[in-house]
């Protein structure tokens, strides 16, 4: 088993894996859950030894809870479970870092995504109109496309596209598609990459006009990850 990670393989977790993890005097090992798709941090807790093999036998994240010094299957009374989907620790081996596959889209006591929605010097009370946590680049640019088609704002290239619809959308796809092809062949690596960017921000206008999340587009490319080669 690779020793830096390791897949949620539902039998008997290789007793090697959790003696190379340096835990607390306790017995605990802090633990940071993020989001499969798009890298969010959901959450922090706590595991033992236990915990860590309950999650590796069962494939859904075990915490131990300090409070109640009991073992915490998360989401067991919510509903609100967590499919692992991949274990690491880190270069001192007393931190594990989760990827979990969040059900229901809530992570935190309070209903929200994450518990990291405050930044601010007031904590506020979270709940389900929190903030979203941090995330990768293109998913952090989804957010502000749809926040101009929901909320628009005046001289806005983005509500400009939008309000084209399709024949203004699609035209600058087709033209930024052509420019890339352009930039490929001319050789240029810091012009492909732009070209590509533009791409990607025309084609997430699209997405948004039609109402299809970038979180969608991700849970498909997942699901094709390890599939079955095509000809």
């Amino acid at each position: 088993m690779d020793r830096q990670s390791v897949q949620a393989s539902f039998q008997a977790p290789d007793p090697a894996f959790i003696a190379s993890l340096r835990f607390s005097d306790s017995g605990l090992i802090p633990a940071v859950a993020q989001d499969w798709l798009d890298g969010a941090v959901l959450m922090v807790a706590w595991m033992n030894r236990e915990a860590i093999e309950r999650t590796l036998t069962s494939g859904e994240v075990h915490y131990w809870s300090r409070s109640r010094q009991e073992l915490w299957h998360k989401g067991a009374t919510s509903g609100h479970t967590q499919i692992l989907r991949g274990l690491r620790y880190d270069c001192d081996a007393d931190v594990l870092l989760l990827s979990i596959e969040q059900t229901g889209e809530v992570a935190c006591h309070t209903g929200a995504r994450s518990c990291f929605y405050d930044d601010g010097p007031v904590p506020t009370a979270g709940g389900a109109s929190a903030p979203p946590p941090p995330a990768d680049a293109c998913t952090e640019l989804m957010r502000v496309i749809e926040g101009r088609r929901d909320r628009p704002e005046p001289g806005s290239y983005t509500n400009k596209l939008l309000d084209g619809g399709d024949n203004r959308i699609l035209k600058k796809i087709g033209e930024e598609s052509a420019e890339f092809v352009m930039a490929c062949k001319d050789g240029d690596p810091a012009e492909i990459a732009g070209e590509a960017a533009d791409i990607v921000f025309h084609l997430q206008v699209a997405l948004a006009h039609h109402g299809v999340s970038w979180r969608q587009v991700q849970q498909v490319l997942a699901a094709r990850r390890g599939a079955p080669r095509r000809d």
